[in-house]
């Protein structure tokens, strides 16, 4: 009895081996990466191409990463090994892309009261802080900050250190709710389509948030998801756990930036 197991669409069909465990989604591309997973099953790795693959950076913005906004240690800290993955991908030759948020005034009209309401606890708590972020999309965040996630102001422009690293040939999508794939309308999602790219490797804040948001979307409407885990971040206590468990055994794979940077190529 074949030890290879093969499931999903023939287009894009994973094939699982019992005896290496390993689950290869390359779709038998020539360059191949494969590198450990980090939570589910122990000693499973996974096989990626990188001409299909994206690294999606997700929301790696001054509004959420500098002090003048908010505290992120756990956001600061992704961003080191962040760029040392960045490096890796150009020279493996995957595709990087800068998923941001960028309002426009036309988006306000039909922002559902939810997703403002997720930005909007300064305001509806009446909080007297120093630093209020939390005043609704689009409100202005004062002292030159600009309208909270809009697209041209300082607030959402990508954190310096990071923006340092980007170059010409990257490609930048904004988004409009958390998730950045929540419609074919997306930026991301037509992006995605028309560079052929059916895997995501995911980096970003906030790990159970933004970034949980568009890899579930992502998951349901057929791309290969891998979340890079010491590449994201989260203010949310005890959400980096139940993300990376649901992850795990659902919606896709967990790596970390070691097991990236050291992944065999074949």
């Amino acid at each position: 009895m074949s030890s290879i197991i093969t499931f999903g669409p023939k287009d894009q069909a994973w094939h699982y081996s019992q005896s290496a465990r390993t689950y290869d989604l390359s779709g038998g591309a020539g360059k191949k990466l494969t590198m450990k997973t980090t939570e589910g099953p122990k000693e499973t790795t996974i096989t990626i191409a990188p001409e299909s693959t994206a690294l999606v950076i997700v929301d790696m913005q001054n509004f959420f990463l500098d002090s003048k906004c908010m505290d992120h240690p756990h956001g600061l800290s992704a961003v080191e090994p962040t760029i040392k993955v960045i490096e890796k991908c150009r020279k493996e030759g995957i595709q990087i892309i800068w998923l941001n948020w960028g309002l426009i005034d036309e988006d306000m009209a039909t922002l559902p009261a939810a997703v403002n309401r997720g930005f909007m606890s300064d305001t509806l708590q009446a909080t007297t802080d120093l630093r209020r972020p939390w005043t609704g999309l689009g409100s202005d965040l004062g002292e030159d900050k600009g309208r909270c996630l809009f697209a041209g102001t300082w607030n959402a422009d990508i954190y310096p250190p990071l923006k340092e690293q980007v170059r010409p040939g990257d490609l930048h999508c904004a988004k409009n709710r958390m998730s950045g794939l929540w419609s074919p309308e997306q930026p991301l999602w037509k992006t995605l389509k028309a560079e052929k790219k059916n895997t995501i490797l995911f980096t970003g804040v906030n790990t159970d948030q933004c970034v949980l948001g568009t890899f579930v979307d992502g998951y349901n409407a057929g791309w290969n998801c891998v979340l890079v885990d010491n590449c994201c971040g989260t203010t949310t206590e005890g959400g980096k756990e139940i993300t990376f468990h649901n992850v795990a055994t659902s919606y896709g794979f967990i790596t970390d930036s070691a097991s990236l940077l050291t992944a065999k190529a074949g």
